[in-house]
């Protein structure tokens, strides 16, 4: 596995997988490695020749009371996995050399799309992600890059931005890979002590009562939410910052459930912020 840490060797090592034909992937991650990112890994090589992963850390989407200090860093354990899993090149550049003057001057903004669900309660921080996914793509140039469907809104967002702006990529989400108990794998999991681990996996059995009762020919959205809510409020110790059914692309919230609307909630447990969603289908 190839190590990148500058823009430059990231562009002249696809300049020349591209002349030798390869179609590339790019797997953006911020390091703190699980077997969810290690799966995107596993989709990307469907789609790809070489597999590119990013580790970077953005500070441009962190807020000012958020754990941009202590979130988990260790590059030298996410690149023996990165490497173990097939991946082709790992780009983890310092800070320095993706913001040489300490911040971004031109930040990409998403209005509507950004302000719903966590970025009502988290202000800049899809503008951060959809800049520097930007410049990941303008650095990297892949065919296709691939995301996790736990950060749905995340991924909508990218893709909105890659349609139009004219990106000449593909982006793939890939499914949420989930703990034995069900607990959406995230880096932040990692926060978590034991009995606030336990109480995590609440979430998982909300939505899944949510998905249950839609099944079931539940279709007013405040009975889904209230399915939802009473399984995660039954567990004690969790926060719930919100429970939304919405519409699969704008995010706007439905108050009829259709096939494709997403259950989305957002909850502290412990004082841990985890994210997770279901599709109902």
């Amino acid at each position: 596995m190839k190590r990148l840490t500058t823009i430059a060797a990231a562009r002249a090592y696809v300049a020349a997988e591209r002349r030798a034909g390869a179609r590339i992937a790019l797997v953006p991650t911020m390091g703190a490695l699980h077997e969810g990112h290690l799966q995107l890994v596993d989709h990307a090589r469907r789609h790809a020749d070489r597999v590119v992963m990013s580790v970077f850390v953005n500070p441009l989407q962190f807020g000012p009371t958020e754990d941009f200090a202590r979130y988990p860093r260790d590059l030298e354990r996410d690149a023996g996995l990165a490497e173990a899993r097939g991946v082709d090149a790992a780009f983890a550049p310092p800070v320095e050399e993706m913001y040489p003057d300490g911040d971004s001057g031109v930040i990409i903004s998403a209005p509507g799309l950004r302000d719903r669900l966590c970025g009502a309660f988290r202000p800049g921080h899809f503008d951060g992600v959809l800049t520097v996914v930007a410049k990941l793509f303008n650095i990297v140039t892949p065919d296709v890059a691939v995301f996790g469907q736990k950060d749905y809104q995340q991924a909508v967002l990218i893709r909105r931005m890659v349609r139009d702006l004219d990106f000449p990529l593909r982006i793939e989400v890939a499914p949420i890979v989930r703990e034995s108990d069900g607990l959406a794998m995230s880096s932040r999991n990692a926060y978590l002590a034991a009995r606030d681990r336990a109480r995590a996996a609440a979430l998982y059995r909300g939505l899944r009562a949510a998905h249950d009762a839609w099944r079931a020919g539940e279709r007013d959205v405040a009975a889904l939410r209230s399915a939802a809510r009473a399984a995660i409020e039954a567990e004690g110790g969790i926060d719930v910052q919100y429970l939304e059914v919405v519409h699969p692309e704008t995010l706007e919230g439905v108050d009829r459930a259709e096939p494709g609307s997403v259950i989305a909630v957002a909850a502290f447990v412990g004082g841990t912020r985890l994210i997770d969603n279901l599709i109902l289908d």
